[in-house]
């Protein structure tokens, strides 16, 4: 990764301080959320289908400590993880030694033009404000094969949170709440037309409906 950035290196900073309390916290959160575990049964049986380059890998971008990594490797999925923070790939390593983490920007991956069967966005889009979508998916574009999918997770919304304290620790966040319509309408600009989206209403401990879009590069 090669960019510098202010924001970058506040989400950086952030992720990085809190790592291991983020992933103790999160470790199971899936198990609780059956929509969630739906969009990605989805997302994996197309990405495992033959019109998805079937067998061609899977980057989960923005993949924490690996969680959701390990689920869709469960699902018959040959996955691998990018995130920005290096402590979070350090926990991922450790907590999944038998699965591929790299330090990585999504807005840059170092991966070639037309190689992946499918890319997840597993709210790691939030951080990223709506006027840089375009750049990031037309990245996710550019490395998907002709009928690869994407599959994004994100809150639905139209505004943006501060966070200053989360997990446990101080952090410095801007969290932008973006409308399924927008992220629809974006990721169509990018190549990649909408196969399918659900909003879901928020559990106990969202602040708000949380929306998942599946797309398809032609």
């Amino acid at each position: 990764m090669t960019e510098k950035t202010p924001d970058l290196s506040s989400v950086r900073a952030s992720y990085d301080t809190v790592a291991v309390d983020y992933a103790r916290l999160l470790g199971t959160e899936l198990f609780g959320k059956p929509l969630d575990r739906a969009m990605l049964a989805a997302f994996a049986e197309y990405v495992r289908g033959d019109q998805a380059g079937g067998g061609r890998a899977v980057a989960d971008l923005g993949c924490g400590p690996g969680r959701v990594t390990a689920h869709l490797d469960s699902l018959g999925v040959r996955a691998f993880g990018v995130d920005l923070s290096p402590a979070m790939v350090a926990v991922a390593r450790r907590t999944y030694p038998g699965l591929r983490f790299e330090v990585g920007s999504m807005a840059a991956l170092d991966v070639a033009d037309g190689v992946l069967g499918g890319v997840l966005a597993w709210y790691s889009t939030v951080h990223t404000p709506p006027g840089e979508l375009p750049a990031v998916f037309a990245e996710f574009a550019r490395v998907l094969a002709p009928g690869g999918c994407v599959l994004i997770a994100f809150k639905a919304g139209d505004r943006r949170v501060r966070l200053e304290h989360a997990y446990g620790h101080p952090v410095d966040l801007d969290v932008y709440w973006t409308p399924p319509d927008l992220i629809a309408g974006l990721l169509g600009g990018a190549g990649l037309a909408e196969v399918g989206r659900l909003v879901r209403a928020p559990d106990a401990h969202e602040k708000g409906p949380q929306g998942f879009l599946l797309a398809r590069k032609g």
